[in-house]
């Protein structure tokens, strides 16, 4: 069965450490589907909801309250309200995109960012799960490169999107994003640099999978 399913590499990420580029940069040289923003898209039109509206939800928990609120709204939304602009329950965001990632993997090689990718593709025989991480400096000084942010600012998304993203994963799935135990890669970009990291992961593919090109299917 193994042989039969495409490649799949899920990147788990702390904001900065270049996740979205060395996805990026795996997906154009492995000629893979990548995918990051392009799942709220596809969870927005599964579920009926305008992706703006969701786009603030995206890998983050609301609270028990606002949850209370949404989920009663939601459950009466049919009585009064445009189906738009009532947003569903955690849980049932998450399981439409667990869905959709589960018959991409099934379907076509990719490279996915986040949204607990890693716990849904568990199972899944050629699934490659990297956490990537790497100290402050080297992280503030990424956002401050691609945002043109201030070194307070570029700390303050850190820790918003760190808390948020770690939370999103326990509440969902159980698991703690920063254990490396779940991850078949662990890498600090900060002291790889990312070069070194991106050479690090083809070493891992051609080491496990041998011929790696024969598992890719577009």
């Amino acid at each position: 069965m193994a042989h039969e399913l495409p490649l799949v590499i899920t990147i788990s990420r702390q904001l900065g450490s270049g996740g979205a580029f060395l996805g990026h940069r795996l997906a154009e040289k492995m000629k893979m589907l990548y995918l990051d923003r392009e799942i709220i898209n596809k969870v927005s039109e599964k579920l009926g909801i305008l992706p703006e509206n969701l786009e603030w939800r995206d890998e983050r928990i609301i609270s028990k309250w606002q949850s209370i609120i949404n989920l009663i709204a939601y459950a009466e939304s049919g009585l009064y309200s445009p189906a738009e602009y009532i947003m569903p329950p955690d849980k049932e965001i998450f399981k439409a995109e667990s869905d959709i990632i589960l018959k991409i993997a099934n379907e076509r090689s990719a490279v996915i960012i986040g949204r607990g990718s890693s716990y849904i593709l568990q199972n899944h025989p050629n699934h490659v799960s990297i956490y990537l991480h790497a100290d402050v400096e080297f992280r503030k000084q990424r956002l401050q490169e691609i945002y043109s942010v201030s070194s307070k600012d570029a700390i303050k998304s850190m820790e918003s999107a760190d808390k948020f993203r770690a939370r999103y994963l326990h509440e969902l799935t159980g698991h703690e994003m920063n254990d490396a135990r779940q991850y078949h890669l662990s890498i600090d970009t900060g002291v790889l640099g990312l070069e070194k990291s991106e050479n690090l992961i083809y070493d891992y593919l051609r080491t496990r999978f041998g011929d790696v090109d024969s598992i890719i299917k577009n």
